[in-house]
């Protein structure tokens, strides 16, 4: 039987969160709304629940798997240092569609996939979302649709192509406009826009005081 929380409803809500919690700190896989596209997300330290997701999806380690953080100061303790570019995008950007990527801290026991030693790093902008981060602390987050599939924007969507797989559903409606964040490298010299998308060129530019990063 599925599992799904109509998170409009104040008293299921709660009993989404709660059941959310313990599936996730059980090694599980959950399903919830962003201001995006719907997630699948599990424990971003659970070697085996990240590699459940990947089957879920029917994905290899080849893409690693973004993580969620429900708060910046949560990016202080996983990554090797935050330089100021990084503050200055995440004061401007977060809650929100930009994902940064940074070397990740070497001491983190995790297994996002094949990262060369980064991680990709958003705080998403949906009230859901942010209160299963805030309990659960950094979550491995993908779409939630089979690989290859369009991804879901709504949880009926995501139940379509998940199905038993995943062991809550957070049903949070519509999601938001269905653009994918913008993801800015910055592990070299300089900001690399590796995807625009729901943040401009232009608004990172205005940020960083420079030329639009290149692609």
């Amino acid at each position: 039987m599925i599992s799904s929380f109509d998170c409009a409803e104040p008293g299921s809500r709660a009993e989404g969160l709660a059941a959310a919690v313990t599936a996730v700190r059980a090694g599980q896989l959950v399903v919830l709304p962003t201001d995006t596209v719907y997630g699948l997300g599990c424990d971003a330290f659970s070697t085996t629940a990240v590699r459940a997701l990947l089957a879920a999806k029917g994905r290899g380690p080849d893409l690693p798997v973004p993580v969620l953080v429900g708060s910046w100061s949560t990016v202080n303790g996983l990554v090797l240092s935050v330089p100021q570019v990084a503050h200055d995008l995440i004061e401007a950007f977060w809650p929100g569609g930009l994902s940064l990527v940074l070397p990740h801290a070497p001491s983190l026991a995790w297994d996002l996939g094949e990262t060369q030693g980064t991680v990709m790093l958003r705080m998403p902008l949906h009230p859901v979302a942010l209160e299963l981060l805030r309990e659960i602390g950094p979550m491995a987050v993908s779409s939630a649709n089979r690989s290859g599939s369009p991804p879901a924007s709504t949880a009926d969507e995501a139940i379509a192509q998940l199905g038993q797989s995943v062991a809550v559903y957070l049903d949070g409606g519509v999601s938001g406009e269905p653009v994918a964040s913008t993801i800015v490298d910055l592990t070299g010299e300089e900001p690399q826009v590796l995807r625009e998308g729901a943040v401009t060129r232009d608004q990172l530019a205005d940020v960083l005081g420079q030329a639009a990063p290149l692609v």
